[in-house]
């Protein structure tokens, strides 16, 4: 397999397993049994009047790497370029899909803004938007103490790029407060960056990444966390609705990355990972989302089941997405090369 095969198998299996766990999200693991049965659901069902709809956690992955590119051309181009200030302004941008007004002006430029699908509401993360609607200042962090996994949702395209961890987690700031919850944001797009950049496998993946952040201060929530579900995959525990129940409740973003490790460690398959992660009692459609990222970066997107890719909403332009992170290092050089007049009408470098 080729990079643009992992990046795509990562950002269409996040979005896969972001639709899988929608339709269930928050509810009882007793309540999904009775509904969808012993396996619970499997499939993609209706959500939002939609099978196989995507929520606010997918849009906000899609504009986080249009920041990301658009930060590329412009550093490219040797001008100051400040990273999580461009990837704010993208922020912005899907803030303005929402309806919601911005405090500041913000350019409505590039293709990824005209895609009329990302103009709808998803039920969209109260700390994101509470954040994003008082923002100032590009790049000023959130006054708030949220450890909510909106941060965490959104990190995986930095993945692909250089500074994994520092952006993922500056980024995160923007709109968590709380150290869990833009670490924990970091980590998981370093462990994302070492499966596809390394080949490393997941647990190796999983230590290492563990081995060179763990101590950094305020990430001792995810650490803790982390670590008990390696010792729980080393000792063969397998992950239930009852386990990880359990566990954790499934809603901070320490959580969420716990769940998906310990789903995705234990998967023979993506769908296998996707559909254990997705029913329990708590964040379906995170848990799901993070083995989804995990999963699809390891095994590329033939991994994903073609009876969900073919229903699944915005693929096209995800893979878009994903072809462009691939692309746009490769063909952009900022001094009159033969794809820059392109690249920067998509990704606008002003």
């Amino acid at each position: 397999m080729n990079r643009i095969e992992w990046i795509r198998g990562c950002l269409l299996g996040g979005a896969a397993g972001d639709a899988l766990g929608s339709p269930v999200n928050a509810l009882e693991w007793p309540v999904i049994e009775a509904r969808f049965g012993p396996q619970g659901i499997t499939d993609f069902a209706q959500v939002y009047g939609i099978t196989g709809a995507i929520s606010d956690a997918t849009q906000m992955m899609l504009f986080t790497a249009e920041g990301l590119l658009r930060a590329y051309v412009l550093g490219s181009s040797r001008l100051a370029c400040h990273v999580p200030s461009v990837i704010h302004h993208a922020l912005l941008r899907w803030l303005t899909t929402q309806d919601y007004p911005t405090l500041i002006p913000v350019a409505t430029d590039g293709w990824l803004i005209r895609q009329m699908e990302l103009w709808s509401r998803r039920a969209p993360d109260t700390t994101c938007l509470g954040a994003l609607k008082v923002s100032g200042r590009l790049g000023a962090v959130a006054e708030n103490n949220s450890k909510g996994c909106g941060a965490l949702v959104r990190v995986a395209p930095c993945a692909f790029f250089a500074n994994a961890f520092d952006y993922a987690a500056q980024s995160g700031r923007l709109t968590h407060g709380h150290p869990t919850g833009y670490l924990a944001a970091g980590l998981f797009a370093d462990i994302l960056q070492r499966v596809v950049e390394r080949q490393d496998s997941l647990e190796h993946a999983v230590t290492q990444s563990l081995a060179r952040y763990g101590q950094v201060p305020g990430m001792e929530e995810t650490r803790s966390l982390i670590e008990r579900v390696l010792f729980f995959y080393y000792e063969g525990y397998t992950p239930t609705p009852q386990r990880i129940d359990d566990f954790a409740g499934g809603w901070g973003a320490e959580q969420v990355l716990a769940i998906g490790l310990w789903c995705a460690l234990s998967a023979r398959s993506l769908e296998e990972g996707v559909i254990t992660a997705v029913n329990h009692s708590g964040d379906s459609s995170s848990t799901g989302l993070v083995v989804g990222h995990l999963l699809g970066a390891q095994y590329g997107a033939a991994a994903i089941p073609g009876r969900w890719l073919e229903r699944l909403e915005l693929s096209q332009v995800i893979a878009q997405v994903a072809e462009d992170i691939e692309r746009v290092p490769r063909d952009y050089c900022g001094v009159g090369g033969e794809f820059d007049e392109q690249i920067e009408l998509a990704y606008p470098s002003s």
